[in-house]
Formats: C-alpha cells, sequence, structure tokens
C-alpha cells in the first residue's frame, strides 16, 4: 500500500504536538497574571470621592485613632462609616468656612449622608467580619496598608481568595497583640515565631481546617 503521509508528518506531529502545550502554559501564565493585575483586582487604584479625605492627615499627621471615625470596627461586621456629625465635630472649628469642605456641611445641613465611593470591596458572596478579625489581632494595615501615608486610600491588596486563605492558612504570620491593632508603623517582624505560636493559642484561633473550610468565608 502507498504511503499516504510524508514521512516529515511525523515531525510536523511532534512539534504540533509541543506548540500545544507551549502555548496552553503560556494562556495558563497570562491569565494567572491578569487575573491578579491591578485592571481587575482594582489594587493600588484611587478613586475620586465627592470629599478628597487625607488619612496621611488626618491619621499620619494629627494621630486620630482608626475607631474615631470607624466606630463599629470592634463589634459589628462593618467598621462602619462615620456621619457627617464626626467630621464637623472638628471642622465646626477647623477650616468651618472654607469652600473646600461645603459638601460636608451641606451634608450636616440637609441631614443626607455623603455618598462615599467603596475602595474595599468584596463580593457578595464572601462573608468578613471585622469585629473578629480585630478580637484574633490582625492589625488595620494587614490587610488596608499603610494607611496613615495615603492622601487617597487605595486597595493595598488583591482581596483574592488565594490572598485570604494564605493568612488562614498560617495565621500566625500575621497576628500581633492586641494594643498594637491600630499601630500603623508595626512590622511582622516585630514578633518571633515564640511569641507568634504563643498569641495564636491566647487568641483561641482554629485550627487551619477549619480555617479554611468553605462555609468559613462562604455562608
Amino acid at each position: 500500500m502507498a504511503q499516504i503521509f510524508n514521512k516529515s508528518a511525523n515531525n510536523i506531529a511532534k512539534i504540533s504536538m509541543i506548540m500545544a502545550v507551549v502555548l496552553a502554559g503560556t494562556a495558563f501564565f497570562a491569565y494567572t497574571q491578569i487575573a491578579r493585575s491591578s485592571y481587575l483586582t482594582g489594587r493600588y487604584l484611587e478613586k475620586q470621592q465627592p470629599v478628597q479625605f487625607s488619612h496621611k492627615h488626618h491619621v499620619g499627621d494629627d494621630g486620630i485613632d482608626c475607631r474615631y471615625c470607624h466606630t463599629s470596627v470592634e463589634t459589628t461586621a462593618s467598621a462602619g462609616m462615620p456621619p457627617t456629625q464626626t467630621c464637623m465635630n472638628c471642622h465646626s472649628q477647623i477650616w468651618s468656612d472654607s469652600p473646600y469642605l461645603e459638601p460636608v456641611r451641606a451634608s450636616f445641613r440637609d441631614n443626607k449622608p455623603i455618598e462615599w465611593e467603596r475602595v474595599h470591596d468584596l463580593p457578595e458572596y464572601s462573608y468578613f467580619n471585622h469585629s473578629i478579625h480585630v478580637a484574633k489581632g490582625v492589625g488595620c494595615s494587614t490587610c488596608h496598608g499603610q494607611i496613615d501615608t495615603m492622601p487617597a486610600v487605595f486597595q493595598e491588596n488583591t482581596l483574592q481568595m488565594e490572598w485570604c486563605i494564605a493568612c488562614h492558612r498560617a495565621p500566625e504570620n500575621f497576628i500581633r497583640p492586641k494594643s498594637e491593632i491600630y499601630n500603623m508603623k508595626w512590622q511582622d517582624r516585630d514578633l518571633d515565631t515564640a511569641e507568634r505560636t504563643k498569641l495564636k493559642a491566647d487568641y483561641k484561633i482554629r485550627s487551619k481546617e477549619m480555617m479554611t473550610s468553605c462555609s468559613t468565608c462562604h455562608r
């Protein structure tokens, strides 16, 4: 029987299979990079707000504690947004006539909340509770970054599942003494391994299996 395919077809088939594997690998790598990019995660992107509130000024320069504005961070799932009255506690006396703060004064006069643009926005299928993280020794800067250096707040981390899971698998690497929860200068290297292990026991943090269970974050 006459040969149907030329001998070179064997080489073409081998090259085709190799190219298919290379292209599949390249496509997978490109997907993982794009999925983690700021284009999709919103990481490092500053959002325009009705009033350009500077955490760098209020937290970094003036030393205002996070809890002064985010009053429910220790007791509820949401950290809470401050009512305009909180702003006016200071700005009825300071910069009280500044055109820059007219949206704040208008909100207070009209009893209408300022519509801030959400920066950290988790999907609705994800459950996150601020109070339990604070109770277990997770500091503000661990998730939100160095807020005290941000003139405009941006999302420091990807907020993707792999980022959350990394902490839930080894929480001892990210916790700190409760006295340092709101300390923006705290660094993870400030504790050694033994101290971290002791904190994990003191805080009664549950097992890795339970911490990484689907129902922990998806309810």
